[in-house]
């Protein structure tokens, strides 16, 4: 593996996206590489989580995710080995962009929340990190 410097909290952000209105509602279009900084290669979203529970908790080496509140609210925790930051989604014009090398741990759900996720690349369980311990390795071999 080649040296690079580890990815930060900072490189993290809140994205604003377009809503068209009309009189018969609103939509909002998500292009790749125009309104989000990758190509979409997998979308999944998040449903029906109990009161309490929390999604989540790993890091990535490559993905790139782009996390949208598309129903009610919920904070999503980036952790960057050495500062952690809480974001709170709750509307579905404003996406948190996930670089790769950040823990992210998604909770707080409210009733009925939509936890909608693109991703830059289709499932690779290789390219997960779920051992805390393991990620904070990891970002020191970098």
């Amino acid at each position: 593996m080649g040296k690079r410097k580890p990815a930060s909290i900072e490189n993290c952000s809140f994205l604003e996206l377009p809503k068209i209105h009309n009189r018969a509602g609103n939509i909002t279009v998500l292009e790749n590489n125009t309104s989000l900084p990758f190509e979409v290669k997998r979308v999944f979203y998040l449903y029906d989580i109990p009161g309490g529970e929390a999604r989540g908790g790993h890091a990535h080496k490559e993905l790139f995710q782009f996390i949208v509140a598309a129903s009610g609210s919920f904070n999503v925790l980036l952790d960057d080995g050495t500062d952690k930051k809480d974001f709170f989604l709750n509307h579905p014009t404003q996406g948190l962009l996930v670089v790769p090398g950040i823990w992210a741990e998604i909770r707080g759900f409210s009733s009925g929340a939509i936890c909608l996720v693109l991703a830059s690349m289709a499932y690779s369980e290789e390219d997960y990190i779920r051992d805390y311990s393991e990620f904070i390795n990891y970002i020191h071999e970098i």
